[in-house]
């Protein structure tokens, strides 16, 4: 399973690229926002950090706008991912960017047939959204399991890319499930380290080094 970071934070974003665990990168206008720094310049930015697919989203309602805002991403770097929302035109969109050869992330999906009108328009990839999903009294992961079997049913190559991930839960969830990516806040990703066991099996052999008196370096 890809892991991405959903963040425009260049510090976060470049903390995680040295761990070798991150294979990309989404963003959305909330996150540029909460960046402080331009659109273009933080996207090219991140485009630098990371290898892997980079999602940056039109914000144009409109087909014909959203590919002359698509026209202007793309220039930013090779591994810049249009982002289009899942309306018709953002699937007129989609369909005309992937004939080019273009990736493009199908964002603001809510149900498996949102998803399935998707592949059909060749969406690289698609973007359910879990934690909102749970937040309306709905299970995200039954969402996920949906998706899954349509797609293998049909073999569909759009990959399944979890968003709106809120915990560890959710990323296990998914592994389980067998989806192709998940998009995490840092802090997400970052608590995926954590166990209690963990911590205390350091603090034992730090004391019992320390008796030693000896050092390494």
């Amino acid at each position: 399973m890809k892991f991405f970071v959903d963040t425009a934070d260049t510090a976060e974003i470049a903390d995680l690229a040295a761990t070798g665990l991150l294979d990309g990168v989404t963003t959305n206008p909330t996150l540029i926002a909460k960046a402080g720094k331009d659109f273009i310049e933080v996207t090219r930015e991140i485009c630098a950090l990371v290898d892997g697919p980079v999602s940056a989203e039109v914000v144009a309602l409109d087909h014909a706008t959203m590919m002359r805002e698509a026209e202007v991403l793309r220039k930013i770097a090779d591994n810049v991912c249009i982002k289009v929302p899942l309306t018709i035109d953002g699937l007129k969109t989609c369909k005309a960017l992937t004939s080019e050869g273009t990736q493009v992330n199908v964002t603001l999906c809510f149900s498996a047939n949102q998803a399935l009108l998707a592949a059909k328009a060749g969406a690289t990839f698609i973007s359910p959204f879990v934690g909102r999903h749970d937040d309306n009294g709905f299970d995200g992961m039954d969402l996920i399991r949906d998706i899954r079997l349509i797609y293998d049913n049909y073999a569909f190559e759009t990959q399944i890319l979890v968003a709106s991930i809120r915990h560890g839960v959710h990323v296990l969830e998914s592994a389980r499930i067998g989806a192709d990516v998940i998009t995490a806040p840092p802090a997400v990703i970052k608590g995926m380290f954590k166990h209690v066991l963990t911590d205390k099996g350091i603090e034992g052999f730090l004391a019992d080094w320390a008796k030693t008196g000896q050092s390494i370096v």
